[in-house]
């Protein structure tokens, strides 16, 4: 880090223009972020919608390179992980009705407590993580693909900002002047919100995700809502509000499992693997060998790291302690689990990713709530800020690696864009905190939940984990068949996204995959090169969830601002 050689890659690299498009693009990522999360009940990665977006701003000004252009995209996306980190936990506190005990300065202080836990936390496991290791990272290799195959530049722009715009006229059109309704073709489903949400977000969701994952997501909503609730009710087992309550509870346990299954297939079945092989293949070790190799602490440690710079991750460690253990009020013994649990879990979390390009960042933040709750006396207010802190932590600490892993690709300076993140990251906690208190000011805490406006289904997880769980027994069976389906090969989490939402919501993901099943015979039809017709259909795609998103966001702020005045 205090190379010549750094220095020189950190001028060059990290330009004035790219950190000024990088701030303008995280503001308004990390916004349109917060209400994808709460609206969507998931996040989408933004990392190709802003490599494509940095890449095509940093050309109109002149600047062509590609690092450039990577550093600029980590700054802007790296404030939605922060986003993501708090829509999947803190409005779980307004569902339970606590709404007087949290405010903008909780927030706050739950956002860079876990911000400067998750910067640590990438700059300690960087160099293991995406120099070292085998991982591919999907998503990082796919936005590093992006970038390389964009050079070209001038139509990627105009699809990319033409769908922006027409998606934004919609939810204009639908929002703000109810020229539309918001779900259509309603039939009277006993116990099922049967109908189509009208949002072009929603589509757009459906035509990004990968098919297996949509013919899963398409199955759990038909298990849960047909099987459980329809057919249930007509054979006499249950009642409607019993299968409800077991529909959410097995839901719920489904994505938690998955959670423990990318803790058991993904961390230490493979850990365990490699220390067999190297004891079958070193005999175990000699009476001479030093305990230390290169697998001990020492080498996990990224190599752009000098002492100066040690010291200053550890005051940054030492101030998110401080944050929990004052003004969270969470105690000293507390603070330093939430500090040490935040590594493990970011170490969690960058292998998740790697493998599987999912970050399941609230079921991290719910095993350590579970764990401060066995030994202390943290009120439910503050077991939420446990899990918001360690969400926004693996958020940075796991999905920032896919950023690591372009750069190493492109040739990006890992100190350049840790900086960058650092940016992006200290600045969309500002953001997302400020879009969070307009949302619930402008909506009411009542707008939150899993039939509301916001269906924030992990912060619903979450608050359902806190103040109880509907059944136990379709709980604890979604759990121990999310973990055996992960373990096997079988993507439990969108599984039990379809059991959990809402049936509108997945029937118009679905939708979304429809028309992206269409599209490609389209294209096929005439000979479009598989390649290019890919890379428009996720450029539209992209567009059109960035732009409906964004307009949410200002359709928010208006409100509150008209409010205000009035």
């Amino acid at each position: 880090m205090s190379s010549t050689s750094d220095r020189a890659g950190l001028r060059g690299q990290l330009s004035a223009a790219g950190i000024l498009i990088g701030c303008v693009g995280c503001v308004i990522i990390t916004a349109s972020s917060v209400y994808t999360a709460l609206k969507m009940g998931s996040l989408p990665w933004p990392t190709i919608f802003t490599s494509i977006t940095a890449l095509v701003l940093l050309r109109a000004v002149g600047k062509t390179s590609l690092n450039e252009a990577n550093i600029t995209q980590v700054i802007m996306s790296a404030g939605s992980m922060v986003a993501g980190g708090l829509a999947f936990t803190i409005p779980g506190i307004w569902m339970l009705g606590m709404t007087d005990q949290v405010g903008w300065g909780e927030m706050l202080a739950v956002a860079l407590a876990g911000t400067l836990l998750g910067l640590v936390c990438t700059a300690l496991i960087q160099r293991h993580f995406v120099e070292e290791s085998d991982l591919e990272y999907p998503i990082g290799t796919a936005a590093a693909e992006t970038l390389l195959a964009s050079r070209d530049g001038g139509s990627t722009g105009r699809k990319l900002f033409g769908s922006m715009a027409i998606a934004g006229l919609w939810c204009v059109a639908r929002d703000v002047f109810a020229l539309m309704p918001s779900l259509v073709l309603q039939l009277p489903v006993p116990g099922v919100a049967f109908g189509i949400q009208n949002s072009p977000m929603r589509w757009a969701v459906g035509f990004l995700a990968g098919r297996r994952s949509i013919v899963y997501w398409a199955l759990g909503a038909v298990l849960g809502w047909f099987g459980i609730v329809v057919g249930g009710d007509a054979i006499g087992l249950w009642d409607t509000e019993t299968a409800q309550g077991i529909v959410s509870s097995l839901g719920m346990g489904l994505m938690m499992g998955s959670g423990a299954g990318v803790v058991i297939r993904d961390i230490a079945l493979p850990v365990l693997r490699r220390a067999r092989i190297k004891t079958v293949a070193h005999g175990g070790a000699s009476a001479g060998e030093p305990e230390a190799h290169q697998d001990a602490p020492q080498g996990f440690v990224s190599r752009f790291i000098s002492r100066y710079d040690a010291g200053v991750l550890a005051l940054m460690a030492a101030a998110a302690a401080l944050i929990v253990c004052f003004v969270l009020d969470l105690g000293p013994v507390v603070a330093v689990v939430v500090v040490l649990l935040a590594f493990v879990t970011a170490i969690m979390s960058a292998q998740s990713v790697g493998q599987s390009g999912i970050d399941p960042m609230e079921i991290f933040g719910l095993i350590v709530l579970l764990f401060v709750a066995a030994f202390s006396e943290a009120t439910q207010v503050q077991l939420f800020f446990v899990a918001g802190i360690i969400a926004v932590a693996c958020g940075l600490a796991g999905d920032v690696m896919s950023d690591f892993k372009t750069g190493q690709i492109i040739g990006t300076s890992p100190r350049s864009m840790w900086f960058g993140q650092a940016i992006g990251a200290v600045l969309g906690t500002f953001v997302a905190v400020a879009v969070m208190v307009a949302l619930v000011t402008a909506y009411g805490p009542e707008a939150f939940g899993t039939d509301a406006l916001f269906v924030s289904a992990q912060a619903n997880v979450v608050a359902t984990m806190v103040s109880g769980i509907p059944s136990v027994p379709g709980f604890a069976i979604g759990l121990l068949a999310g973990a055996v389906l992960y373990v096997a090969g079988i993507p439990s989490m969108m599984l039990g996204l379809g059991v959990y939402l809402p049936f509108y919501m997945s029937i118009s993901t679905v939708l979304g995959a429809v028309v992206r099943s269409a599209y490609d015979r389209v294209c096929a039809v005439r000979g479009t090169d598989a390649e290019a017709s890919e890379e428009a259909g996720v450029v539209v795609a992209s567009g059109v969830l960035g732009g409906e998103s964004i307009v949410g966001v200002i359709v928010a702020f208006a409100t509150v601002a008209s409010g205000l005045a009035g």
